[in-house]
């Protein structure tokens, strides 16, 4: 299963008008100057030109950062893939799965993190990975992913779909075996004789 990461959804569709004025630019106010001042390539008309490539290249690298963020779960892990490099989360290095609201994340000092641009996603359910805080892994996982997504313990990731992510992740988490069943009934000790 394979969900895109909706901070860089967001992106696209809050940035996707600048690439279209970049290459309307570039086909229209390039090809103005050059009739304007008769005929001649001038560096007005020379500089509006490159807008058509500039924006073609600023969208290609919208597109590849949108279809590269994503969550996907595979045999080895949960792989959390950004636009430079993928982590992935061992599932022994999982101690919880659950979704809740994004705003949870952001709580008291964490309210600077925000980008306003990502604010349209607060009101919305992610996923939340609770990490084990002893396990040394979880500080190279910390780092990798970056502040927006985890803090402590706790991985934030809003997806499409994060019932769905959790059902599938939980599924693939290992057995745990405590004393405490977590409300359900206890086994009866054995009595010496």
């Amino acid at each position: 299963m394979r969900q895109p990461i909706l901070y860089a959804e967001l992106w696209w569709r809050n940035q996707r008008i600048w690439v279209l004025m970049l290459i309307l630019a570039g086909l229209v106010v390039g090809p103005a100057f050059f009739i304007i001042d008769r005929g001649r390539f001038t560096s007005n008309a020379a500089v509006t030109l490159l807008y058509l490539p500039l924006g073609l290249l600023y969208g290609a690298a919208m597109l590849y950062y949108r279809q590269r963020s994503a969550v996907e779960v595979t045999e080895s892990g949960l792989k959390v893939s950004k636009l430079v490099r993928s982590v992935v989360i061992g599932y022994d290095l999982i101690r919880a799965v659950r979704v809740q609201k994004l705003e949870l994340h952001f709580q008291e000092g964490r309210k600077r993190l925000i980008r306003p641009i990502n604010r349209q996603l607060m009101p919305k359910d992610a996923l939340y990975l609770r990490l084990r805080a002893d396990d040394p892994r979880t500080a190279e996982v910390r780092r990798q992913l970056g502040s927006q997504l985890v803090a402590d313990d706790m991985v934030a990731i809003p997806v499409a779909d994060p019932d769905a992510m959790a059902w599938e992740v939980s599924s693939r988490l290992p057995e745990r075996t405590s004393a405490n069943l977590g409300g359900q009934r206890r086994r009866k000790r054995a009595r010496a004789r």
